[in-house]
C-alpha cells in the first residue's frame, strides 16, 4: 500500500480512501470477488490511456514523425493503445448502453497489439448481469485519478489506487481475499530486512505481485535504479496471476511472472532460476499439495516433507533457488517453528545444523485477512559468514540465529485486523541489520523479551524448536523502588478488596435470580 499518509494506526489516509469508499458505494449487490476485477480492469486501462497519451503528446512535440511508430512507445515502457481503446473514448460513451461492449472491444484490441498483455485483462464488461449506469458511473469516478499530473506523477498515484483497491478487496473477501494479497506491513517488513538493492528477486508464489512492488519502492526510495533487479515469479492462479501483471504494469515494472496450474511443486517454470533474493508467503499448511509424487525430488536437501504439510517443501524449494550469497524471508504459519510431525522435526534440526536458517520473527496476530492461525517470518541465508555478494562487511554470523519476538507489536486499524506501524517495521528490521553488523545502525544488544542472538549449542538445548519466545526471555519490568514487602501489602490489599467486590456481585445477581422465581 502507499506510504505517503500515515496515520498513528499505520493506515494510509487521502484520495484512495475516498475513492474507494465512492466505487464500493457503486458496488451494489455485487460481490466483492467479482467487483474487484470490473474496477481493478478500469484503473489498468486508465493507466496505459494515460501513459500512452503523455508518450504521444512528449513526440508530437519532439519527434512528430514518430507518433505512428509502436516501436516509439515500446522504447518508453509505453504500451500501444488504439484508438478506440483510449480512455476518452470509453469516457465519451460511458453513459451508453454499449458500454460494456466498448470495455471489452478495448482490452481485445490492447492484448491484441502488446504481446505481454495477452490472456491477462478482464473481457466480461458486456455481461448482462453487469449494471451498465453503475459502469458508467465508475468510469466517470476513475476519469479523476491522475489529478492532472502526467507521466511518472500520473503512474504513481494509479499505482497506489491499484494497490490500494487491492488491499481494500482483500479484507472484503476475508480468506479468499488472503489466496492474492500479503498485507502490506508484513511485506514491508521483509523488504526492509533483506534490502534488495539489486540482483534477481524471486516469488514462487507470487499473488498479486505485492512484493515486487515493495522491493521496487525500496529502491526507489534509497536512491537506487529500477533496472538494478530483475523481477522473476510464479504463480498457480490464473485470475491471480492476471491481477499481478496487471499490478506490475500499472507500477512499470518489467517482469516475468509465469503462470500453470500445477504450481511450483510440480512444474517448476524457472528451475534454472538462482536469485539473490527471495521473498514468498506461501499458502499455510496445505495437506493436498502432492508431496506423494515427488518423494525423490532433487530439492529436498534437507529431509523429504511430510505429505500432509507444504510448508517444509516451500522452505526447501526456496533454499534449493537461492544463489551462493542468496537470501530468503518467507511467511510461514507458527507451527512450522515448532512442528515434529511426520519428520518436520528433523528437517528444521537439519536446516539449523547446516546454519540456512538466519532469523526467526514471531509475528503479533490479526495481521492477515485469510486466516487468524498465528505466523512468522524465516529468514534464510546461503553464506552466513558475510552475508551477499557486495557486502562483505557484514558480520561472520555463522553457528548463531537471531530470534526476535514481536508479538506485542501493532496496532488494532479495525475490530479484527492489526497492522504492524513504521516504527515497527523500523524496529524490527533496524534489530536484524545491527546484529548483521551493518554500518551506520549502532552496536546489536539483546533485548529481554524481544531479541536473542542464540547460538546453536542454545537452540540444540531447546530440541531445535524455533520459537522465538523460547529464548528471548522475559522483558525487563523497571524498578518502582517500592521495598517488597510494602509493595506486597499494598497488592495483598487490592485482592481482598476484588475479593469482596466479587462476593457483593455473587449476592445481588442470586437475589435478583429469587425475584424471578428461580433458586440458584
Amino acid at each position: 500500500m502507499a506510504q505517503n499518509d500515515t496515520n498513528k494506526k499505520g493506515s494510509n489516509l487521502g484520495f484512495e480512501a475516498e475513492m474507494f469508499k465512492a466505487a464500493d458505494k457503486l458496488r451494489g449487490n455485487m460481490e466483492p470477488s467479482d467487483y474487484k476485477h470490473v474496477a481493478l480492469g478500469l484503473i489498468f486501462l486508465k493507466y496505459i490511456s494515460d501513459t500512452f497519451e503523455a508518450r504521444h503528446k512528449s513526440l508530437l512535440a519532439d519527434n512528430p514523425q514518430d507518433v505512428e511508430d509502436r516501436d516509439a512507445y515500446l522504447a518508453d515502457n509505453v504500451f500501444w493503445v488504439p484508438k478506440d481503446a483510449r480512455w476518452s473514448h470509453l469516457q465519451a460513451h460511458a453513459k451508453q448502453p454499449t458500454i460494456g461492449t466498448l470495455i471489452d472491444d478495448a482490452m481485445r484490441a490492447i492484448e491484441k497489439d502488446n504481446a505481454t498483455l495477452q490472456s491477462v485483462l478482464p473481457k466480461d464488461y458486456a455481461r448482462p448481469a453487469l449494471n451498465k449506469v453503475m459502469l458508467g458511473e465508475l468510469i466517470d469516478l476513475i476519469s479523476g485519478i491522475t489529478l492532472n499530473q502526467e507521466g511518472h506523477a500520473s503512474r504513481d498515484i494509479l499505482g497506489r489506487v491499484y494497490e490500494y483497491f487491492l488491499g481494500q478487496f482483500a479484507g472484503a473477501e476475508g480468506k479468499r481475499g488472503g489466496e492474492f494479497y500479503t498485507p502490506g506491513s508484513v511485506v514491508r517488513t521483509l523488504v526492509e530486512m533483506l534490502e534488495p538493492y539489486q540482483g534477481r528477486i524471486y516469488d514462487p508464489c507470487c499473488g498479486s505481485g505485492g512484493m515486487f512492488v515493495q522491493s521496487e519502492k525500496f529502491v526507489q526510495e534509497h536512491g537506487g535504479r529500477i533496472g538494478d533487479i530483475a523481477i522473476y515469479g510464479q504463480e498457480s492462479n490464473h485470475v491471480t496471476w492476471r491481477l499481478a501483471k496487471m499490478n506490475l504494469a500499472v507500477r512499470g515494472i518489467d517482469s516475468d511472472i509465469r503462470w500453470n496450474n500445477e504450481g511450483s511443486f510440480h512444474k517448476d517454470e524457472l528451475r534454472d532460476l538462482k536469485a539473490d533474493y527471495i521473498l514468498a508467503n506461501p499458502p499455510f499448511n496445505i495437506s493436498d499439495w502432492g508431496g506423494d509424487r515427488l518423494r525423490e525430488d532433487v530439492r529436498w536437501k534437507f529431509g523429504v516433507p511430510p505429505v500432509g504439510n507444504a510448508n517444509y517443501a516451500w522452505l526447501q524449494h526456496i533454499v534449493h533457488h537461492l544463489a551462493p550469497n542468496g537470501t530468503a524471508g518467507v511467511v510461514l504459519a507458527n507451527g512450522s517453528m515448532s512442528s515434529s510431525q511426520s519428520g518436520e522435526g528433523d528437517i528444521r534440526r537439519e536446516m539449523v545444523e547446516q546454519d540456512i536458517v538466519d532469523c526467526m520473527v514471531a509475528l503479533p496476530g490479526q495481521l492477515f485477512y485469510s486466516t487468524q492461525i498465528p505466523a512468522c517470518l524465516w529468514f534464510l541465508a546461503r553464506d552466513k559468514s558475510n552475508g551477499r555478494a557486495g557486502k562483505a562487511y557484514l558480520r561472520d554470523r555463522r553457528k548463531e540465529v537471531l530470534f526476535i519476538d514481536a508479538r506485542k507489536l501493532g496496532v488494532l486499524v479495525d475490530r479484527t485486523r492489526r497492522e504492524l506501524t513504521d516504527a515497527d517495521v523500523r524496529r524490527i528490521a533496524g534489530t536484524y541489520h545491527a546484529w548483521r553488523g551493518e554500518p551506520g545502525v549502532g552496536a546489536y544488544a539483546d533485548v529481554p523479551g524481544f531479541c536473542k542472538a542464540a547460538t546453536l549449542d542454545d537452540i540444540r538445548k531447546h530440541g531445535h524448536v524455533l520459537t522465538p519466545g523460547r529464548y528471548v526471555g522475559a522483558e525487563e519490568v523497571a524498578d518502582d523502588g517500592t521495598p517488597f514487602e510494602e509493595k506486597m501489602q499494598i497488592l495483598t490489599a487490592e485482592l481482598n478488596a476484588q475479593f469482596a467486590e466479587s462476593a457483593r456481585l455473587e449476592q445481588a445477581i442470586r437475589l435478583n435470580l429469587q425475584a424471578l422465581g428461580y433458586k440458584p
